[in-house]
């Protein structure tokens, strides 16, 4: 039996309640006349195997993955995307008709198609980028702006371990630095990149030197609740041309709808209100 007039998707993580997919995934549906639904599931670790097995067979055309399963999903799927095998962890799952299940990384695209919008000026070849932080989420903008052509990477994160692991894995255009450093190293910067929760609503800002940081510098945050975070606004104070995470939200969510629903949505203004619209 074919469940293929239906679209369904959704997320799944722990906790989910707060994410905002499901009101941008089914704003696109609506919009493109689509039947279905994309809803948000809190599951069990213990559960996952199952579910991510189980969701096919219930017409799902895939789900997205959020915390804490990115990585997990990489042992549990049929094929690992060139990409989500490079980061380590996948956000997306597309459940193919031949009954095999496919797993990618979409925030790298998420990531540097926000910057292409945002700072439409913005060239690899304009010099060094700075990412802060080692985390799942600095390893997906490491790789796209590798794979942009931008010829070095710094990294800096408080635990020096997880970015060593970092750098030893993306090879020697990548380069550690520590926190310390960051006073001599920023004026030359070209990007720099806040990859923490660092800013995010209840959490302690980011402080880095500011006013050490190159005017003519892209500066971005992934963070988007609150959309200026102090680090953006900041940044902008110096000349910066900034870049908030609300982009990179959208643009890595409408990779995922085309994957399962081979259609394109256009990210408008529209999608940005419902986005912010808690």
């Amino acid at each position: 039996m074919s469940h293929r007039n239906f679209n369904l998707a959704g997320v799944i993580g722990n906790p989910v309640g707060h994410s905002r997919s499901p009101k941008i995934h089914n704003h696109w549906l609506h919009q493109h006349g689509l039947s279905g639904s994309y809803i948000a599931m809190e599951i069990s670790a213990e559960d996952f195997p199952q579910v991510i097995k189980t969701l096919p067979k219930m017409g799902f055309r895939g789900v997205n993955v959020t915390i804490p399963f990115k990585e997990l999903v990489l042992q549990h799927v049929d094929i690992v995307s060139d990409t989500a095998a490079i980061i380590g962890a996948a956000n997306t799952v597309i459940y193919r008709k031949n009954g095999t299940s496919y797993a990618d990384n979409t925030d790298s695209a998420g990531f540097i198609n926000n910057i292409r919008d945002m700072a439409p000026d913005w060239h690899p070849d304009r010099g060094p980028a700075l990412v802060i932080g080692a985390g799942g989420a600095a390893r997906a903008v490491i790789q796209s702006l590798l794979w942009e052509g931008v010829a070095t990477v710094f990294v800096t994160n408080r635990t020096r371990q997880r970015a060593e692991m970092l750098a030893t894995d993306f090879g020697n255009r990548v380069k550690l630095i520590n926190f310390s450093e960051l006073t001599g190293i920023l004026p030359t910067m070209m990007m720099v990149v806040n990859t923490t929760s660092m800013g995010m609503h209840g959490m302690p800002d980011l402080m880095i030197p500011f006013d050490r940081l190159n005017p003519r510098a892209v500066v971005s945050d992934i963070v988007y609740t609150p959309r200026e975070t102090h680090f953006l606004r900041k940044a902008h104070k110096q000349g910066c041309e900034v870049v908030d995470g609300l982009g990179m939200l959208l643009h890595q969510a409408a990779r995922s709808f085309d994957y399962w629903f081979d259609v394109k949505p256009e990210i408008d203004d529209a999608v940005y209100t419902i986005a912010m619209d808690t």
